[in-house]
């Protein structure tokens, strides 16, 4: 089985639509397929977005692509792992490296369901907050998205229950500071990751950034920090990575030498899809 790579939002029809969500000062016209490709890369479950407008499409279709692709990796890993499970052979490197390539198969063993919580109270006038409704109809993805009608400080109370632990959260408010304060512990303390947009080259930002930097000194563990400058713009010129970690599963998946640990749970994990894989196929012949 062959997986077509998929290069996020990147066909026309899509750029065209996003294209009349796009307001030059906002300054997220590479932000905004940068987001999507951490969503590739993260594979979050919630995500919550703090000031809709460009960047709000480019997040849902990733995630709609994302669960296309999961499904289509699940059964391919299912599919590739049934000879040996037949035959009792054990899984050796030629099972790592055939397509689907190097998955770990716990994680698809419970299906993957993502869901955008966007946050805006529209009271911006220069933004294009108030068309992504139409741009997500387009594509139809509104379903992925929920749209909560408030501002930052008054959202918490208002976001829906099982958007907790927050995954990936994007931030595109001046508020920032109120996020990192008032809205950590929404998010998942086992790699979380928190975008915060334009900190950078103004007094009140980096006096936030100080601040923030502070509080990693003074929690070590909690969090991992990245600043991102786009030094070619006066302003709205920088994302902000925060990863949260201070509830991080070890994860180890190879020995020294890089070689694959595949007895134990990968295998359990890797039969247990295969045999639903059977079990599916005979339910439906």
């Amino acid at each position: 089985m062959t997986l077509r790579a998929r290069t996020p939002g990147r066909d026309r029809e899509f750029r065209d639509a996003v294209e009349r969500l796009r307001v030059p000062g906002m300054g997220t016209e590479a932000v905004a397929p940068l987001l999507a490709n951490l969503v590739h890369l993260l594979r979050p479950h919630r995500v919550l977005e703090v000031g809709m407008g460009y960047t709000t499409p480019f997040l849902a279709r990733a995630l709609s692509e994302v669960e296309e692709l999961i499904a289509e990796e699940a059964t391919g890993l299912a599919r590739k792992t049934a000879p040996y499970l037949h035959e009792g052979r054990a899984l050796d490197d030629a099972w790592v490296d055939a397509e689907p390539a190097l998955l770990v198969p716990s994680s698809y063993r419970e299906p993957y369901q993502p869901r955008l919580v966007a946050v805006d109270d529209l009271s911006m006038p220069d933004s294009s907050a108030g068309r992504v409704g139409e741009v997500l109809s387009t594509f139809g993805l509104e379903d992925l998205v929920t749209i909560v009608n408030a501002d930052l400080r008054s959202c918490v109370p208002l976001l829906p229950d099982d958007l907790v632990p927050v995954d990936l959260a994007w931030v595109d408010a001046w508020d920032c500071l109120y996020f990192f304060e008032e809205c950590w512990d929404l998010v998942n303390p086992d790699g979380g990751v928190v975008a915060l947009h334009y900190l950078m080259t103004y007094p009140e930002g980096e006096a936030v950034l100080d601040y923030i930097a502070e509080s990693g000194r003074l929690r070590p563990g909690e969090f991992e920090f990245l600043n991102l400058l786009e030094d070619h713009k006066l302003r709205q010129n920088s994302l902000t990575l925060l990863r949260r970690t201070s509830g991080c599963t070890p994860r180890r998946y190879s020995d020294v030498g890089l070689r694959p640990l595949l007895d134990g749970p990968v295998r359990e994990d890797a039969y247990f899809l295969a045999q639903a894989l059977d079990e599916g196929e005979e339910n439906h012949g």
